[in-house]
């Protein structure tokens, strides 16, 4: 049998990927339409959310053989939904509730630039952030989200002594539209036995339950949003000790609604 060459196989496989990398294209976002619509004729208001999670640097169709979504995802399917939806809606808002990171060789090559990228050419309104944002450590994850167009919001991860992230993440964000005021905020899972203390470095953790009632208290009652929607990586449900998505919805009359992830 002849050898295999390990390093003529691994520039081959480079090669590809990067000219896969390099060559994808999103289609245009089209332009809302803004014919009239029942909802306006009956004299109220419209918004649209859309929400992703945990797609873990999918850039690509999830493999035809894949034991259960064969030939299904992939960034530019994704824009291609969110360019239909905007063809007859035009107040849309597009969440990321985490772990946009991590899960195939586009983020062992590119280091997470490219799901920034392509969320920038999606417009993405705000993402909250995961636990495998952190797997590159804080000075990857600042240089990364600097190129962000959209908002990163994390209401229990407190980056002080970040002297990048301190300055773009935000505990919170309220935005107007149609006369509406929309507030979000983030919540992060407890990072410990999740994110080595050495990636993690000196980020505050603040409690989600308490995080979470403190800010639908400011948001729904100081600022007097319509609705508050919390971006949440805490996982549908709660174990080992952890808070989850169902005990953050129990805790508060505020939040309106929960967008998960970590599930």
């Amino acid at each position: 049998m002849g050898g295999l060459d390990m390093n003529n196989g691994r520039r081959d496989f480079l090669k590809s990927v990067l000219g896969i990398g390099a060559g994808l294209l999103l289609p245009k976002i089209a332009k809302p339409n803004t014919a009239n619509n029942l909802h306006e004729e009956l004299g109220l208001k419209k918004i649209t959310i859309l929400h992703t999670n945990d797609t873990h640097s999918q850039i690509e169709p999830l493999p035809k053989n894949h034991y259960r979504y064969p030939g299904q995802g992939g960034y530019s399917r994704r824009a291609y939904l969110i360019n239909q939806i905007k063809r007859d809606n035009d107040k849309v808002f597009i969440f990321d509730s985490g772990d946009l990171y991590q899960g195939t060789p586009y983020f062992n090559i590119y280091k997470g630039k490219l799901e920034i990228e392509y969320l920038n050419k999606m417009y993405y309104t705000a993402i909250t952030i995961g636990n495998h944002e952190f797997d590159l450590g804080l000075n990857v994850l600042g240089e990364n989200l600097l190129q962000a167009n959209f908002d990163i919001i994390s209401s229990n991860y407190v980056f002080t002594n970040d002297p990048i992230l301190s300055k773009i993440v935000k505990p919170y964000k309220i935005y107007n539209i149609d006369k509406l005021k929309i507030g979000v905020f983030g919540l992060g899972i407890e990072p410990t036995g999740l994110i080595d203390k050495n990636l993690w470095g000196k980020t505050i953790y603040k409690d989600p339950m308490e995080t979470a009632a403190k800010m639908a208290l400011l948001l729904k009652k100081e600022y007097k949003c319509n609705l508050v929607i919390c971006l949440s990586h805490l996982g549908y449900k709660g174990s080992e000790g952890r808070i989850g998505d169902i005990e953050i919805a129990k805790s508060s009359r505020n939040i309106d609604i929960i967008l998960g992830g970590h599930s």
